[in-house]
């Protein structure tokens, strides 16, 4: 039996403990060893995880909330417990600050309908930045054609980094909101986050972040950011998909009408009027993942366990060592070089197209992802079709690196 109690290797990173956690990890692709390497696309599960799905459903299960018998009373526990962990993850002031979601897209919809219901109108302006995610564009391109405001970008350095004075030079008595990642997906560029909320703040401005690639790789505290909305998913944090949580200052939240209507939001109905439930259940209609939520707690320990500050020290390692190996083949071509990254790396080999590259890869068992990763604006500023990109996560190796470099080595020799 696989030892899921990670607390047993807190005190120095043990690679090979941490690694036992992941059942998938032993799998084969085309009869060779998986080398994982799609983390900023999703996680893989510990053991633990999956553990704590299957006995909600076989020894737990009710619905939640409102259900006097002993199972939804089970239930409702743990599901709340999931939020208080949440809680102290992201060092909000309070449990009512925490909103469950299916995960940053559903987070990021939430916000911008019910932001732009209460507070954009025609001639406002909202700031975007070059790099986001299409989940951070289109929904305001969508309100955009309802609403009327303006939306603006920061514009992408040819290092893949944005300048603060490029935002400031934005910000006007007009801007209402910014909405941005706080580590790009495509690129591992770690944004200035605390200076954008400073300088908006100081404009009278709120902020969205879009956390999803910064949850597995770095510490977040939402108080000392002073951010006012933050989103992340939990299967970018080896939790379950289908679950994310909606940080939002209390007050905030408070102003704003609900994004969907239905069971659990609502404090009284009648055909005359309807009142709406108190934080943080006035965003969270109708029966939710509980499975999923109750499993993401499970996420939230082992991330405790292993420690960030041993999280950060192996992604550095990692990401250091694969781009030095890396930008050793002739004709190499990394995508985004911020002095400040995680462990994402964006690479063009050469002239040879990312698809391709990609499925010799994945005939040698490493998984990868190549194409546009949901940010076409991004390969539109460097004039590329799409990339190639190797993430790292929590059990990424050393060996997992050399055998992408030996894989890129033969895919260069067999397409060149």
């Amino acid at each position: 039996m696989v030892n899921t109690n990670i607390n047993m290797v807190p005190t120095t990173f043990d690679i090979t403990a941490i690694r036992e956690q992941f059942p998938i990890l032993k799998t084969t692709i085309h009869g060779k060893p998986i080398v994982y390497l799609d983390n900023a696309a999703s996680t893989q599960k510990p053991l633990r995880v999956m553990e704590a799905t299957t006995k909600y459903y076989s020894e737990q299960y009710a619905n939640i909330h409102r259900g006097v018998h002993t199972l939804s009373q089970i239930g409702t526990e743990l599901y709340e417990n999931t939020r208080l962990h949440a809680q102290q993850f992201l060092h909000a002031r309070s449990e009512k600050e925490i909103i469950f979601t299916k995960g940053t897209t559903h987070g990021i919809n939430l916000i911008a309908y019910s932001y732009a219901y209460q507070y954009l109108k025609s001639g406002d302006e909202i700031i975007l930045s070059e790099m986001e995610h299409h989940s951070n564009i289109v929904p305001w391109q969508i309100l955009q054609a309802r609403h009327g405001f303006d939306i603006k970008v920061i514009p992408l350095q040819d290092n893949g980094t944005i300048e603060i004075e490029d935002f400031a030079s934005l910000l006007t008595e007009k801007t209402k909101l910014v909405s941005i990642s706080y580590i790009s997906n495509a690129l591992g560029t770690v944004n200035p986050i605390r200076e954008i909320i400073q300088l908006a703040h100081e404009n009278g401005t709120h902020v969205l972040v879009d956390a999803a690639q910064a949850v597995h790789h770095i510490p977040i505290d939402v108080q000392a950011l002073d951010v006012d909305f933050l989103v992340c998913s939990g299967h970018k944090m080896y939790g379950p998909t289908g679950t994310g949580i909606l940080y939002g200052k209390e007050s905030l939240l408070e102003a704003l009408p609900p994004f969907e209507g239905g069971g659990d939001m609502i404090k009284q109905v009648s055909f005359k009027k309807t009142t709406f439930n108190d934080l943080p259940f006035k965003f969270e209609a109708g029966t939710p993942n509980i499975a999923g939520i109750v499993a993401l707690d499970e996420a939230f320990k082992f991330l405790d366990a292993v420690g960030f500050e041993q999280l950060v020290q192996h992604d550095q390692e990692i990401l250091s060592y694969a781009t030095e190996k890396l930008l050793s083949i002739d004709g190499m071509r990394i995508i985004g070089t911020a002095p400040e990254k995680v462990g994402v790396v964006s690479f063009l080999l050469g002239n040879l197209h990312p698809y391709d590259v990609g499925v010799i890869l994945d005939n040698l068992g490493i998984a990868i992802r190549t194409g546009h990763h949901c940010t076409q604006p991004i390969m539109d500023r460097f004039g590329i079709p799409g990339t190639c990109r190797a993430s790292f996560g929590i059990y990424t190796t050393k060996e997992e690196i050399d055998s992408l470099y030996n894989g890129l080595l033969r895919a260069k020799k067999m397409l060149s």
